[in-house]
């Protein structure tokens, strides 16, 4: 008997995204089996039918990649290209498989970013069940102090819930350390621009277990198996 799979499961499988991305794929009516328009993600399929999302033929499960990047400024973590503006998958020229980023850092933001084509291991690592904290190097303008830090601390009301970072510490004169678990968009920014400190540098340096340590700007790598484990301790 054929075995048959969720298509949003079988999508991610695929290396089209994270299974959440591909079920607001498939809700938006970008996929289609057999010729028809699939709006259920729970609908199942074989590799047998013809899957299809935006037009293109999906023939099956990829190779699986698991890559670290230190990712510049200047670089847009997104596989849709607006005008000229760079995205991270321009520095991959010579990777045939169909890579995505997990989560996002904006365009000024540098520093450690993952790409797969593992939707499961993607979906994994973005859940809030895994609770992965997020560490961050933030460099200001003017010298931080102890009522920046409180303030900081007590957290911000961002797209109507109240978030607060893990911790923040002062490292050096104009650096700080700053660690997250939400995930919201431009957390980090706008918990310290609160405060009146202008941001010049925003760098993540950790994503739970696994620290970008010195690798390059604009330079990746692979994980490691002991490596894609160390993200959830």
């Amino acid at each position: 008997m054929e075995h048959k799979k969720r298509l949003s499961k079988a999508l991610a499988a695929a290396g089209i995204d994270s299974r959440r991305h591909c079920e607001d794929l498939i809700f938006s009516g970008q996929v289609s089996v057999n010729g028809k328009v699939i709006l259920v993600p729970q609908t199942l399929v074989s590799w047998q039918d013809d899957i299809r999302v935006s037009g293109q033929k999906i023939s099956g499960e990829e190779k699986k990649l698991y890559i670290l990047l230190n990712k510049p400024r200047g670089y847009t973590c997104s596989s849709v290209r607006i005008g000229t503006k760079k995205i991270v998958l321009d520095l991959f020229p010579h990777i045939q498989e169909r890579l995505f980023t997990i989560g996002r850092l904006d365009r000024d933001t540098s520093g450690l970013i993952l790409l797969t084509n593992d939707g499961h291991f993607a979906n994994k690592v973005i859940h809030p069940s895994s609770n992965i904290t997020k560490e961050y190097l933030v460099k200001t303008q003017h010298e931080p102090f102890h009522e920046h830090l409180t303030t900081i601390s007590k957290g911000i009301d961002i797209e109507g819930d109240w978030v607060r970072p893990v911790k923040v510490t002062k490292v050096r004169n104009t650096t700080l350390k700053v660690v997250v678990k939400e995930g919201k968009k431009r957390e980090v920014r706008l918990l310290v621009s609160q405060t009146g400190l202008n941001v010049l540098e925003l760098k993540r340096i950790r994503i739970g277990g696994l620290h970008l340590g010195a690798l390059p700007e604009g330079s990746y790598r692979e994980l490691t198996e002991q490596e894609k484990q160390s993200i959830f301790q």
